[in-house]
């Protein structure tokens, strides 16, 4: 068994309560309100903006050129190709660019990005690898599974086609194949704390969602 196959049945209890949380369930049988779909999209394009910022780190620390462009693509392609997705979402809502920069980030936002680009910044490569490796991957396990039941919903099937597509799928291959490429040369105790950022950022995924089906606000 590859280590990737590892972390990933370390989340499996985790990955459950995400496919049955009803911000996704909602996605598929229409009741999901757009309102808190609308909160979740905005939300994440300014996740997006630190999480590009973090692949950025993640690629000036890569062991081999391998991985320092292929993260250095990510951070573009995170910009550039997913900021496209939102700003299609955003021409439906009447929605400017200068409001979404404008909107706060909701407290779950902001925990989970700094925690991202704290790990980024301070811990060793291997362990940004387990922290960002669960934005990739939940995401691609997540639209496979909606994309079996679809949305009569056109905004959310777009969404759902968006992170099922074999491209996307194609990306977060490639990470998956550094990880494991990484892990061959580390400790067992290298590969817990490997392990242990990528359950911490697997739960952040499913507060995420929460997030916005709460419409989460500051309460002070």
């Amino acid at each position: 068994m590859v280590f990737s196959e590892t972390l990933w049945r370390s989340i499996d209890g985790i990955f459950a309560q995400i496919l049955t949380h009803p911000f996704l369930t909602g996605l598929t049988d229409g009741t999901l309100d757009e309102d808190a779909f609308r909160f979740y999209v905005v939300q994440d394009a300014l996740y997006l903006r630190e999480f590009a910022r973090g692949l950025a780190i993640l690629g000036a620390k890569a062991p081999d050129e391998e991985a320092l462009t292929m993260f250095c693509e990510h951070a573009k392609t995170a910009i550039v190709v997913e900021r496209a997705l939102h700003e299609s979402f955003f021409r439906e809502w009447n929605l400017t660019k200068e409001q979404v920069e404008a909107t706060p980030m909701a407290p779950t936002n902001l925990l989970y990005t700094s925690y991202l680009l704290r790990v980024a910044y301070e811990r060793l490569f291997h362990e940004s690898i387990g922290a960002f490796l669960p934005c990739y991957w939940i995401y691609l396990e997540v639209g496979k599974e909606l994309e079996r039941k679809g949305s009569s919903h056109p905004l959310y099937q777009r969404w759902i086609e968006t992170y099922a597509s074999a491209e996307y799928e194609q990306v977060v291959r490639q990470v998956i194949a550094i990880a494991d490429k990484v892990a061959v040369k580390l400790t067992d105790e290298q590969r817990e704390g490997m392990r242990q950022h990528f359950i911490m950022t697997s739960k952040s995924k499913w507060l995420f969602w929460d997030m916005g089906y709460r419409k989460e606000s500051w309460r002070i």
